[in-house]
């Protein structure tokens, strides 16, 4: 044990395959994709398949035993069960210390849009809708979670798209290295909305089946949405108190190849870079990884260059990759947290999440993703990636205790 290990002491999820973590599990065990036709966002696109929460926000207020009238984002309703569930774990009778400095890191970018589009006539016509206005920034979302939890002492927002949670989660991390903080509580969220919808449709990368990662056939994207965090807290804390650690976070690194404003440079440099600088931060050698949890978007241009920077990596040790966004739909700011979450339950119940609707190789590629979900070692360590727009590339290295 370093004495600066982190650990992982708490995690929650929701996602389009289910709330919490057994529910994400079963969808993962069996196969079961949450991507559908879109039920509740008001889209001209409504035959778009979507990887959406199947709960609408008046019935998450219930979850959360919010008042009705309360001005408040689905991104902050979807972020606030996943920190409960994550919360609950990390102190299962309720009971936190309060001298504790515990901080709140979350990753976001689109905020409050989805209430800003419903609302945007009322804002022209009539104050009555008003407090909707401030909840459009990014940091509103962060401060709504904090606010119905209480306890922070500092919260921070972080906003690099798709890389968004996974670098919240960095972040957590370097604030226990560098003893700014007792318990961080990181990752991030994100709600669908017709800025994502039109956005991405206007890019032309949006599948109009279920998307097809790492596929030769590969059309596009699947949006999706949902929000994963993690209680992370140093080794010896987790120790002493006795808790029951899912992982420890042992690596890290974000790089930026700034290549284009949407495109990653034709090499997958970026990649190459975050993932070999979480191995190298990690103390490992490219074999010991078990598993590569990519960034898989179902994209020409993300699929074939992550391919490239993994095979110029790992060379012709390869080892078992996948994405799992056929199942949960890109949910990009909350990818990386939602992600994580889904890789400390593989290395839990040493089994890999599959790569959906896989048929033919890409023909630059090497290796095929992963279709059978028993692994041929038990898992020791798993990377999880997460590129953002921009070239902003981040890998993170889970690994058991």
């Amino acid at each position: 044990m370093r004495a600066k290990d982190v650990y992982v002491t708490g995690a929650g999820i929701v996602s389009a395959i289910g709330l919490g973590r057994q529910a994400t599990l079963d969808a993962l065990l069996n196969g079961r994709s949450g991507v559908e036709p879109v039920r509740y966002l008001k889209t001209a696109h409504a035959g778009l398949p979507v990887g959406e929460v199947k709960y609408g926000n008046d019935e998450m207020r219930e979850m959360l035993r919010m008042a009705p009238g309360e001005a408040v984002i689905r991104s902050s309703l979807l972020a606030m069960l996943a920190v409960d569930e994550a919360l609950r774990q990390y102190a299962p009778h309720g009971r936190r210390d309060e001298t504790l400095r515990v901080a709140l890191v979350s990753g976001i970018t689109v905020g409050g849009m989805d209430k800003v589009e419903d609302m945007y006539d009322d804002f022209l016509e009539t104050d009555a809708k008003n407090d909707y206005i401030a909840l459009i920034d990014c940091g509103a979302c962060t401060e709504q979670i904090a606010d119905y939890f209480g306890g922070f002492r500092m919260t921070s927002t972080v906003v690099t798209a798709c890389s968004s949670s996974a670098n919240a989660i960095m972040t957590g991390v370097d604030l226990l290295r560098e003893d700014r903080a007792d318990v961080v509580v990181a990752g991030g969220c994100e709600c669908l909305s017709r800025y994502h919808v039109n956005g991405f449709n206007t890019l032309m990368i949006l599948d109009r089946e279920t998307c097809r990662p790492f596929d030769r056939c590969r059309a596009g994207i699947n949006l999706g949405e949902g929000a994963g965090y993690l209680v992370l807290e140093p080794a010896e804390s987790a120790v002493q108190r006795g808790a029951q650690p899912l992982g420890k976070v042992s690596g890290y690194c974000n790089a930026c190849d700034a290549y284009h404003q949407t495109a990653s440079s034709p090499e997958g440099l970026g990649a190459y870079l975050a993932m070999k600088g979480a191995v190298d931060d990690a103390g490992l050698a490219p074999g010991d990884i078990d598993y590569i949890n990519a960034h898989g978007t179902g994209t020409q241009n993300n699929d074939l260059t992550e391919g490239l920077a993994i095979m110029r990596l790992f060379g012709e040790r390869i080892p078992p990759v996948a994405s799992v966004k056929a199942f949960t739909g890109h949910t990009t700011s909350a990818a990386g947290g939602l992600e994580a979450v889904i890789a400390l339950l593989a290395l839990g119940h040493d089994f890999l999440p599959v790569n959906l609707n896989f048929r033919e190789p890409i023909e630059e590629h090497s290796f095929i993703p992963v279709t059978d979900s028993s692994p041929v070692r038990p898992l020791r360590h798993i990377l999880s990636n997460s590129f953002g727009f921009g070239g902003n590339s981040s890998a993170i290295i889970f690994s058991k205790i």
